[in-house]
């Protein structure tokens, strides 16, 4: 399986239909890619809190039909990172969308865990209460990486490769790593985390988005800035851990 995830750099002095048009061009050019993933809030960016409410869209917005043309013109599954969603009765969420190949939108996921620490996230938007697995692919976003009991239900759901959208700040940069190769480990499952580049306002972001395998090994990583980060799995790796060590068995809880 061939993978690519694009860290991109949210540029707010860009109007946002150019920023929306500009990665969907990166993606429609995926063709070689069998799964491609973005970051989390890409198209207004995480920290713009006062863009919210004006560039939330529902599921059949003008968005989420741009990534699906993209998914189809590259024939490629894409995790579209995440969007302000305005559901039917007003409310706004953070949530990730998964397309598949011919651009069908086939699953979504509302972020439960609403990060409450120097941000307006808790105060603006509703959080989500389902969690799963769509097949063996999983969905989180960013501060679920620190609530390992998401991933294991995403485990007995399913899943074998966990894809995260994150927007996550160079401040905390270690704890991203660590969290990384710590849900991949104790879940046997591949981690494929696409974070943001650049600066939100005042905030540094992190980069540094990354595959990690099923026994904790960082397989690729990106650097600091904007990138496309391209590797090659074997998702069957996953199977294969879980048979020679199966840890996962040993649960008692």
């Amino acid at each position: 399986m061939r993978i690519s995830l694009i860290q991109t750099e949210i540029d707010g002095s860009r109007p946002m239909a150019e920023r929306v048009a500009g990665v969907a061009e990166q993606v429609a050019g995926r063709t070689a890619d069998d799964l491609v993933l973005l970051p989390e809030l890409w198209a207004t960016g995480y920290f713009a809190f006062d863009d919210y409410a004006a560039t939330a869209e529902p599921l059949d917005g003008p968005l989420v039909r741009t990534l699906g043309e993209a998914a189809r013109a590259s024939g490629v599954t894409l995790h579209g990172g995440s969007m302000v969603e305005r559901d039917e009765a007003g409310r706004l969420h953070n949530t990730s969308l998964l397309f598949d190949a011919d651009g069908t939108l086939v699953h979504t996921y509302r972020k439960v865990h609403l990060f409450g620490y120097g941000s307006r996230e808790q105060e603006l938007l509703t959080p989500g209460e389902q969690v799963g697995a769509h097949g063996t692919l999983a969905l989180s976003t960013c501060y679920d990486l620190r609530f390992p009991e998401l991933f294991r239900r995403q485990v007995d759901g399913g899943s074998q490769l966990f894809l995260v959208a994150a927007a996550w700040p160079l401040a905390r940069l270690a704890h991203w790593q660590l969290l990384l190769r710590s849900r991949a480990l104790e879940n046997q499952s591949f981690l494929l985390a696409c974070n943001a580049a650049g600066r939100q306002g005042p905030t540094e972001l992190a980069g540094r988005s990354a595959v990690v395998d099923p026994w904790g090994e960082v397989v690729a990583e990106a650097g600091a800035g904007p990138e496309i980060l391209t590797v090659e799995i074997d998702p069957d790796l996953a199977i294969r851990a879980r048979k020679e060590f199966p840890a996962l068995a040993d649960r008692r809880l």
